[in-house]
């Protein structure tokens, strides 16, 4: 199992076997290279914990636990984990502040407890099995070296995946696998496993504060974050692509290196951009252009790494920027968070646009969706159906790719069993009453950030055996996040309002203003040329493809895409990479 996750971990290993439990790490040094072996145990060795991640606030908790008594034998962050836990118990969660999950065997009490971080940018995922045994680890492919794990597919994620493009919520690709999802922890004691919350962010503006308050505020926060994520016995450089967080982020880190990818084709490369802008801020820039052979060539790897299919395509350019930043550095920041603590998605301005048109009867909004949703999928027709339907009844995240029509003309064994609107409903109850943009960025917080957005930071760097931090993603960041009333963050024409003006205190104010662009990658020009059209083809006419489509609306939608009447690269790419990481998972393996 742990020789499954090496590239996690190359720097050293560690294991406690005893009795019923069977610990192992693999090392990435960072933090006290020589003393922070794990397992690591506390005084007496009644306790022992294997923990992934960082604890930023290590040092100051440290001089607390010393204070009411406690002996530490390392400059480990991972030793504040056993003495919190010894002083605390599970309240040592609300303490922590940083990136993590761990597991610590009570070995007293027989009681396994495990957490993961408050947003989730370290993964834990747990399986029980017919014997009783809970396996758990960092990532799901750990399992497959066990002879206790029953490798199987849970097919019902298919359809979910299909309008999430990654797979959404606690349950995974794998039957029975679960995710422990953030700011969750779980204990397994007498063969009762107990999963519970122990946080829930909150947003509550505060309407008192102008917008320079606001600006300077966040200036403070975010120069003292980033030097608190900068902790770390070896060298720390900065991811950086053309937009207004990495960017800012790159110019308050004062680190050597910055590091950027991009592509051959002008309008996909922002590796121009980052030299400019590394020279300005007097860092050395690292860039490497992608070409369209190697980026195709590593899909199926990446597929393997990130454990579950992710069609975001702009995971595969972060692969590479973390295969090259991993040549110099050992640890990058990067700029994940901004936009759902600061309102930066361009959905977000959806609320002031064509704001008349909500206010139409819902009656009659209803019927203009339902005659909409008979025509072709075009913008304007795009947006009847959207607007057919509450916020509530049609947001579940920063992506909605296929509806329930969609989905039933493409899946063989289409259910409906769960729909994605059930997944999303909840986060809308917790946020009753609030405005639309919070409602929003709630529900992205809890679904698109994790199952997309971290979910490729953390497998991508993992992957190269580098560690990543996000600044952004900071419990202190969002304390003051959530205190920003929506008008600061967003309007009809603006995103991350207070955010870019912070910035605009460090940065240019051209780069600061920048139009969010994502991390474009040139896949819908790429699925029109012959090569590459050829390949996503051979994979739509697989056994694997008419096991779960019917292959027949596969090719269709390919052809009017390489026509050119459709643009349909997202749905292909969505299909296409499912059945990459199947082939990955259950053809090759």
């Amino acid at each position: 199992m742990m020789d499954r996750i090496a590239h996690r971990g190359p720097d050293g290993q560690g294991q406690f076997l005893e009795g019923p439990v069977a610990l192992g790490q693999r090392r990435l040094s960072i933090i006290d290279l020589e003393g922070g072996k794990q397992p690591m145990y506390n005084e007496d060795g009644s306790l022992v914990v294997v923990f992934n991640g960082e604890i930023y606030n290590f040092q100051e908790l440290t001089e607390e636990l010393k204070a009411a008594g406690h002996t530490f034998a390392t400059r480990s962050d991972t030793e504040v984990l056993l003495h919190g836990y010894e002083q605390w118990g599970k309240k040592m969660l609300e303490r922590l502040r940083g990136m993590f999950t761990f597991a610590l065997w009570d070995r007293n009490n027989s009681r396994l407890f495990c957490a993961r971080d408050h947003f989730g940018i370290k993964p834990l995922y747990y399986y029980r099995n017919e014997a009783g045994e809970l396996l758990f680890g960092s990532e799901i492919k750990s399992f497959l070296a066990h002879p206790g794990f029953d490798k199987q597919l849970n097919e019902d994620q298919l359809s979910l995946y299909l309008s999430f493009q990654y797979s959404p919520g606690e349950d995974t690709f794998f039957k029975g696998v679960k995710k422990l999802m953030p700011a969750h922890c779980m204990t397994y004691e007498n063969g009762q496993l107990t999963v519970e919350r122990y946080w829930r962010p909150r947003f509550d503006p505060d309407d008192s504060r102008t917008l320079e308050d606001w600006e300077e505020e966040i200036g403070k926060a975010m120069a003292e974050s980033v030097e608190a994520h900068k902790i770390a016995d070896v060298e720390v450089g900065s991811f950086l692509s053309s937009g207004v967080d990495s960017s800012y982020m790159a110019a308050l880190a004062h680190v050597d290196k910055t590091f950027t990818v991009g592509f051959a084709d002008k309008q996909y490369d922002e590796t121009d951009y980052a030299r400019e802008f590394s020279a300005h801020i007097g860092v050395k820039n690292y860039a490497y252009r992608i070409t369209p052979e190697e980026y195709w060539a590593n899909l199926g790897k990446i597929q393997y790494h990130m454990d579950e299919p992710l069609a975001d395509a702009a995971s595969v350019a972060l692969y590479f920027v973390n295969r090259e930043a991993s040549k110099q550095v050992k640890v990058c920041l990067s700029g994940e968070g901004a936009d759902e603590f600061f309102g930066g998605y361009n959905i977000y301005k959806e609320p002031f646009t064509v704001s008349w048109y909500d206010r139409l009867p819902l009656w009659l909004r209803r019927g203009i969706g339902a005659v909409a949703e008979l025509l072709p999928p075009v913008h304007g027709i795009n947006f009847l159906v959207r607007r057919s339907r509450p916020l509530a009844e049609r947001y579940i995240g920063n992506t909605n790719l296929m509806d329930e029509r969609r989905k039933r003309q493409l899946l063989r064994n289409y259910t409906g069993k769960v729909l994605p609107t059930d997944l999303s409903r909840p986060y809308f109850e917790m946020t009753k009453g609030q405005d639309l943009v919070t409602q929003m960025e709630y529900c992205d917080l809890n679904l698109w950030m994790v199952g997309d957005i971290l979910l490729k930071a953390d497998k991508m760097s993992m992957a190269n055996s580098l560690e990543l931090r996000v600044p952004f993603l900071d419990r202190k960041v969002f304390e003051l996040a959530s205190r920003i009333p929506t008008r600061h963050k967003v309007n009809a024409s603006q995103t991350k309002i207070a955010m870019r003006g912070a910035a605009e205190k460090t940065i240019p104010p051209k780069t600061a203003d920048k139009k969010k662009l994502g991390f474009p990658v040139p896949v819908r020009a790429w699925l029109r040329d012959e090569t590459y059209a050829a390949r996503v083809r051979e994979a739509f006419n697989s056994p694997a493809a008419e096991k779960f489509f019917h292959t027949g609306e596969l090719n269709r939608m390919l052809d009017q895409h390489i026509s050119g009447k459709r643009d349909n690269w997202r749905q292909i790419w969505c299909v296409f990479i499912f059945l990459v990481w199947y082939d990955e998972y259950f053809v090759k393996r």
